[in-house]
């Protein structure tokens, strides 16, 4: 019996979330399996559970490390330019994970806190603005699903096809605009 590559060396959360994404990246969400991920970490599938407790656990684990690698905007900057950092870093994050990009957003499940990374930043610029309490989580709620859409509009083609990259930032600069006109400026 050959002596695994591994024996010895312990299995990190990091390198489990890392090497789940990058399969993801390369099969989808559907295609991605512990038994799979464990071959890939040159470990015993049932490894990966004192590690995390199943796939949809995992999942999960994976947007949070994501969501805390996004290059997020500081509340030093004005609100303005907060938000539109807010929105290009999270269509990078669609850019650069589609197909975790995808799966999460037909499994809403997965992110259903609201809470961290992304969230918290967009909570702080729409009490900055000035949004009352009780309609924050619906102002953020809408914000999200019009830049949501507009993200997911654009990876199938019904906006900026046929654009070169430039009319399709331009098109999402458009999108950003009118955001921040709405919100009071």
């Amino acid at each position: 019996m050959a002596v695994s590559a591994r024996r010895g060396t312990p299995l990190t959360p990091e390198e489990i979330y890392n090497t789940a994404l990058r399969l993801v990246d390369e099969v989808g969400v559907e295609g991605l399996s512990m038994r799979k991920l464990a071959a890939e970490l040159d470990v015993n599938p049932m490894s990966l559970y004192h590690h995390v407790e199943s796939k949809t656990a995992l999942i999960s684990q994976i947007c949070a490390s994501q969501g805390l690698r996004m290059e997020l905007p500081g509340e030093d900057l004005p609100w303005r330019e907060r938000v539109r950092l807010l929105a290009h870093a999270y269509r990078s994050l669609s850019r650069d994970h589609p197909n975790m990009w995808r799966y999460v957003h037909s499994h809403p499940e997965i992110i259903a806190s609201r809470t961290g990374g992304l969230w918290d930043v967009l909570f702080s610029i729409l009490v900055t603005v000035g949004v009352p309490d009780s309609e924050l989580r619906r102002t953020a709620d809408v914000l999200y699903g019009f830049v949501t859409g507009l993200v997911f509009a654009e990876s199938t083609g019904h906006i900026g096809q046929g654009q070169d990259s430039a009319e399709a930032d331009r098109t999402f600069e458009t999108a950003i605009d009118l955001i921040i006109r709405g919100l009071g400026g």
